[in-house]
């Protein structure tokens, strides 16, 4: 009998399903990111699947599981209708996030996480 794989097991560091939407009213977009061990694995469909893997790697904790800031103040801008929500698991823990781009924090986050989400004009993916 073969050992189990990520394949067989579906047991990956990152199993996570992006619906993006770009705006109210339009259709939505569904992508997905599987990775084991830092390598893409089959059946992840995001036009860059590494680079999405690895800003996942590096940011996931801080993004999918934020310590609450009191003291964290927001500019009051406006970036855009899209809207991203971000479903799975990451090093096992259950992933729902919702991204969107109200205010500067939420495009910060999205900025961190382009890869993942898509790019913005003028966006470089770094915060």
């Amino acid at each position: 009998m073969a050992a189990d794989t990520p394949e067989t097991t579906g047991d990956y560091d990152v199993e996570l399903t992006i619906t993006l939407t770009e705006a109210p009213g339009t259709g939505d977009y569904e992508f997905v990111l599987r990775g084991s061990g830092g390598e893409v694995a089959p059946g992840s469909t995001l036009p860059d699947a590494r680079s999405a893997l690895a800003a996942v790697e590096r940011f996931g904790e801080e993004i999918f599981f934020p310590v609450p800031r009191p003291d964290r103040i927001c500019t009051q801008q406006y970036g855009g209708p899209q809207v991203a929500v971000v479903r799975g698991r990451f090093r096992g823990r259950e992933v729902h996030s919702r991204f969107s781009r109200t205010d500067g924090c939420e495009i910060a986050r999205w900025r961190t996480m382009a890869a993942l989400l898509g790019g913005v004009a003028g966006s470089t993916g770094n915060t």
